[in-house]
């Protein structure tokens, strides 16, 4: 159906439907990062964080406009390890946020079925799954699909086919997926072409989000002690990932934060301060030593 131009001029148009800021209702976004650096658990806490909708379920504070159903399709962690990692984060949640998002999301294991969202069938029945619901989760897109990541034109039509999941449900759509080596290697994870494969499947999506482990440089710059400022050192540093944004077509950009990592893999807000001239300097001086 044609838009109606003249009415667009005329009438004021309604306000954007946002799941978190900058990521649009029935789009479909993206999170990369490498392995092992926690994706898939901002993933799982932003999931829990739009299902939940009581106070006390956003631990990452996304701070969705709205909330609702969300179906997160685990496709490459067994059972085991999605119910350690959801009896962690309960850990941090109230009993009433608990209860409303067993009851909002649904978390489906399907590791080892080789789904396959470019096949007819079964991507009836992800639409039928997922009909209704506010956000999709895919945890992790080489696990949904037997195209060629490095084809532009293979990326194209599966990142289409997705946005076609988007429509016909009236969700959005997050796949999580891996950075190339050599952003990896380079430090550029936080860049907008670190995604592995075809530039289609970044240049065709409306929002990108990324969590990078942080650099040496940023340990020496960054305190977590409020007290003194002294420098994150040692073993500290691996506790401590970077969420940011490095792709967004529509809406205000969240702010890049911290997390620490807490004990099974949680990720906890970190409040980090720029390391004081003092401690700096002690820094630098033990380095000579």
């Amino acid at each position: 159906m044609a838009l109606d131009i003249a009415a667009a001029f005329e009438n004021k148009p309604d306000e954007l439907d946002f799941i978190w800021p900058g990521f649009l209702a029935g789009t479909v976004g993206a999170l990369v990062a490498p392995g092992a650096t926690g994706k898939s658990y901002l993933a799982l806490q932003a999931a829990m964080a739009v299902s939940c909708c009581v106070a006390g379920g956003d631990l990452v504070q996304l701070q969705p406009a709205q909330t609702g159903r969300v179906v997160y399709l685990a496709c490459e962690d067994p059972i085991p390890i999605l119910v350690q990692r959801i009896h962690a984060i309960g850990q941090y949640l109230s009993p009433i946020a608990r209860i409303a998002v067993a009851e909002n999301l649904k978390i489906e294991p399907i590791m080892g079925q080789r789904l396959n969202i470019m096949d007819g069938q079964q991507l009836d029945h992800v639409l039928k799954f997922c009909a209704g619901s506010r956000l999709i989760v895919l945890d992790t897109l080489s696990r949904i699909h037997r195209l060629d990541e490095n084809s532009n034109s293979d990326m194209a039509h599966l990142i289409a086919t997705l946005e076609h999941v988007a429509a016909t449900t009236g969700a959005s759509v997050l796949f999580l997926h891996h950075v190339s080596k050599g952003s990896a290697r380079e430090g550029q994870i936080d860049q907008q072409q670190a995604a592995r494969g075809a530039s289609a499947l970044i240049d065709n999506v409306r929002w990108c989000g990324y969590v990078t482990k942080m650099a040496e440089d940023e340990a020496k710059r960054l305190s977590d002690l409020g007290y003194d400022r002294e420098p994150i050192t040692g073993d500290r540093r691996s506790r401590f990932v970077r969420f940011g944004v490095s792709k967004q077509n529509y809406g205000i950009t969240l702010p890049d934060r911290w997390f620490e990592r807490r004990e099974g893999g949680v990720l906890v807000p970190a409040e980090l301060l720029e390391t004081s001239d003092r401690s700096s300097k002690k820094w630098r001086k033990r380095d000579e030593i």
